[in-house]
């Protein structure tokens, strides 16, 4: 069943238009501080839900692991191949170094007003992670009471499990929440992109276009990014978290790059990371729309090595083409400050004082 078919047209469309004006009005400002109400609200959501809906239908959380492991056991464990214990820890790494490598991430932060900020959110953010705890709760409570949620059709869980429990006006202020996680992470996607295409893709055919057309063209292109992400939603057929990981996937290639650019002495070249860069994404992209995994590449391998997440082999890749190539970079075209620098001094000439 593709996506299509799972979410209505309708509701998807108005959803997108209203993204689109609030990514175009509010700007990053507005989007800070709707993430503030965002989190109070998720955050109330999420723990009445996770507790609530265990006990209202299994009577506890316990209850309710047993009940779905006497009825599904293979969902509470991880297979001996494919999704296996390989594969989960090498997912969440990945998962965790994409996190920071989201462009809409980078954009967040040049907002910041201090340092201060930066370190508060080193100490906030990993608290985060404990909500999905809650989520995790409802959706196994889901299992059993919503029938038919496979495939894409699982990315409606939640709403069908809280339609079937709570009354209507419960039911608006879920769908409050939802909208306000919506508008956050998504018109930063949108300004981010369009912003990137802007300064990255047009101004490099035309380098000596103003800031402010600039500026004015990332925002006609807001809404034409929302188009086709539309266009992706009615006819992908991926559930929301296999976009994600290949999401991640893809964005950590730039993760090498990034952390070769901390090093006091810069030993990667502008070459060797586009290089890197475009090897591992290729990679991923490939083997995503291929469906190869380095099992069926070579079979011949230790499980273990076989159900690694495609990300972290194109992520070996993409440091082994990046150093390879910096390498030959720097013996062809070596670095001109370097070569200023050990050049001898002209000899002073005679009259000269």
């Amino acid at each position: 069943m593709t996506a299509a078919s799972t979410v209505p047209s309708p509701p998807s469309a108005t959803g997108t238009v209203a993204l689109t004006l609030y990514g175009t009005i509010s700007g990053i400002h507005g989007s800070a501080w709707t993430s503030v109400l965002k989190d109070v609200a998720i955050l109330a959501v999420v723990l009445i839900l996770g507790i609530y809906l265990p006990m209202h239908y299994y009577g506890g959380v316990g209850e309710m692991f047993h009940a779905v492991d006497k009825a599904h056991p293979q969902l509470l464990t991880l297979p001996s191949s494919g999704m296996s214990t390989s594969w989960f820890a090498s997912t969440v790494p990945l998962s965790a170094v994409g996190f920071y490598m989201w462009p809409h991430t980078f954009s967040a932060s040049y907002s910041a007003q201090n340092e201060r900020v930066f370190r508060r959110n080193a100490i906030f953010m990993p608290l985060y992670q404990l909500i999905l705890l809650f989520v995790f709760f409802a959706g196994f409570t889901a299992i059993l009471v919503v029938p038919g949620l496979k495939g894409a059709d699982a990315d409606l869980s939640l709403l069908r499990i809280t339609t079937a429990t709570f009354p209507s006006w419960f039911l608006g202020i879920v769908g409050g929440a939802g909208l306000l996680t919506t508008l956050v992470p998504g018109s930063l996607l949108l300004m981010t992109s369009a912003t990137c295409l802007a300064k990255n893709v047009y101004r490099l055919a035309r380098p000596h276009t103003s800031e402010k057309h600039i500026g004015r063209l990332a925002q006609l292109l807001v809404p034409a990014l929302a188009l086709v992400s539309l266009y992706f939603t009615f006819n992908g057929g991926s559930s929301i978290v296999s976009l994600l990981l290949m999401g991640y996937a893809l964005v950590t290639q730039l993760f090498p790059a990034l952390l070769a650019s901390l090093a006091p002495r810069q030993f990667i070249t502008k070459e060797g990371a586009a290089a890197g860069i475009v090897v591992g994404v290729t990679t991923v992209a490939v083997a995503t729309l291929s469906g190869v995994t380095v099992g069926s590449l070579l079979p011949g391998l230790p499980q273990a090595v076989k159900d690694l997440n495609v990300g972290v082999v194109a992520l070996v890749l993409n440091t082994v083409v990046m150093v390879a190539t910096s390498a030959i970079t720097r013996t062809v075209s070596p670095d001109p400050v370097t070569t200023a620098a050990l050049r001898p001094e002209p000899e002073a000439t005679a009259g000269t004082g």
